[in-house]
């Protein structure tokens, strides 16, 4: 997480900032840019402390022989070897993924070449749904042709664009609605999570995350494409921008720039062999506990956050703008402890009123950081004794120091906020699930705090 993200509030920034970069942090694994941090194949993309969450995946570049996840007959695709004439420092966050899928492939090579030979990306041009049907198409099913069953009432099937849309469709990793493929709308970052989590194989968990539910019977309303947003976030597909650049950070129904595709294509399709299945463990039935109404409706509340960005002392998730008494961050999304504060918080005699439309008052919880909170807990919960509703610490650098937390919700899921997955999700921080089960946050974990009196 950038600097100071579970350390300081953000009216204390100009305070802070001189000692933000050396204080116990929640600082970005993945969110840094690439170029600053990236190491070469076969190894992490890190910065920072291991303390502000689980580490990004390794990138794991497949070569010829290798298979792309999700699918049992990929191919690569032809490497191009383009040269790219309109990049500059501006996109090098993203140069390392362009090259991924434009030069070593040419899944998104998408304009015809300058008369020098170089090539043109446009990594700030908003991205279009036939541009991005096409790219997903030759990652993932480059051989595939069109089985009839799909007719658009604006692609015609003569024209080149109809395989690409129509396999996209036929996947389900794109959707028509009645019978209007749309090859110029724009798509956002829901849409790109939904086509890739999908294509990756992990349709089936991200149903089961539509289907969040308590033991039960009580099911949670949900967005659409939910399921796959959360998987995308904890596939890393999105890029987390480094503070003082929020503004390149994207929501769920923002539209994505064709750097920030390349970016979330490049992820898709380096992922090591066992993230796939460890997901898949994880999240195979989310089903919570039996919760009583004042937690069924801060979970519900919560979920509706899921990928909103990691925002360095973000503590405001409504379209309008954060109260200047607060800081006024630069758009909404959370750091872990403003998560925290979102979830539980109750209103106070300040610009801090969320309530309504929150649909509870919250409760006493003062401090702002997560050190603060863990330190000053009337009593130190276990693990095995956590109820939904508490909030639970951890250590993840080792030092002693607390510098994460989250909401705990049942049955080994809590309401988080990181820089991995680059912010909101519903997080697994029970044991490990099978052979590629991944227990971080178990490990990591040093007490818990009861904040919802019994």
């Amino acid at each position: 997480m950038p600097p100071g993200g579970c350390q300081f509030r953000r009216r204390l920034r100009t305070i802070v900032v001189a000692t933000a970069a050396s204080a116990s942090m929640c600082l970005p694994l993945l969110g840094t840019p690439v170029h600053a941090t990236q190491r070469v194949r076969h190894d992490r993309v890190t910065a920072g402390e291991t303390g502000s969450g689980e580490p990004a995946l390794p990138v794991v570049y497949p070569t010829s022989r290798r298979q792309l996840p999700g699918l049992t007959t990929a191919r690569m695709a032809k490497a191009s070897g383009a040269t790219f004439a309109d990049l500059d420092a501006n996109d090098a966050w993203a140069r390392a993924a362009i090259r991924w899928v434009a030069s070593e492939n040419s899944w998104m090579l998408d304009f015809a070449p300058n008369p020098n030979g170089t090539y043109n990306f446009r990594p700030a041009a908003t991205e279009t749904r036939r541009y991005f049907a096409r790219s997903i198409v030759r990652a993932f099913a480059p051989g595939q042709k069109p089985d009839g069953s799909v007719v658009f009432s604006d692609v015609d099937a003569s024209t080149s664009w109809y395989r690409w849309a129509a396999v996209a469709v036929q996947h389900r990793w794109m959707t028509a609605r009645n019978g209007v493929f749309d090859p110029n709308g724009t798509v956002t970052m829901a849409m790109v999570h939904r086509a890739l989590v999908l294509a990756v194989g992990l349709g089936a968990t991200a149903k089961a995350l539509n289907h969040i539910h308590t033991r039960d019977g009580m099911h949670f309303k949900v967005a659409p494409n939910f399921g796959t947003t959360v998987l995308g976030m904890l596939l890393d597909l999105r890029y987390n921008a480094p503070t003082g650049s929020e503004s390149m950070d994207v929501s769920p129904p923002d539209d994505m720039s064709r750097a920030q595709v390349a970016y979330s294509l490049a992820r898709a399709t380096t992922l090591p062999s066992w993230a796939v299945p460890n997901l898949r463990g994880q999240y195979k039935n989310v089903q919570l506990p039996h919760l009583g109404q004042r937690m069924r409706a801060l979970v519900q509340w919560g979920i509706r956050y899921a990928g909103y960005p990691y925002v360095w002392g973000g503590e405001w998730g409504f379209n309008r703008s954060e109260p200047l008494a607060l800081g006024g961050q630069p758009r909404s999304g959370f750091d872990c402890s403003g998560l925290t504060w979102w979830l539980l918080r109750a209103d106070d005699s300040s610009a801090w009123k969320i309530h309504p439309p929150r649909p509870y008052k919250g409760w006493s919880l003062p401090q702002r950081t997560s050190t603060d909170m863990a330190a000053m807990a009337p009593k130190r919960i276990k693990y095995g004794d956590l109820v939904p509703g508490e909030i639970m610490f951890y250590d993840g650098d080792g030092d002693g120091v607390v510098d994460h937390v989250d909401t705990y919700i049942g049955n080994g899921y809590a309401l988080d906020s990181s820089s991995t997955p680059g912010g909101v999700s519903i997080m697994w921080v029970g044991n490990s699930h099978g052979l590629y089960g991944s227990d971080w946050y178990r490990t990591h974990f040093k007490w818990g705090r009861r904040v919802l009196p019994r």
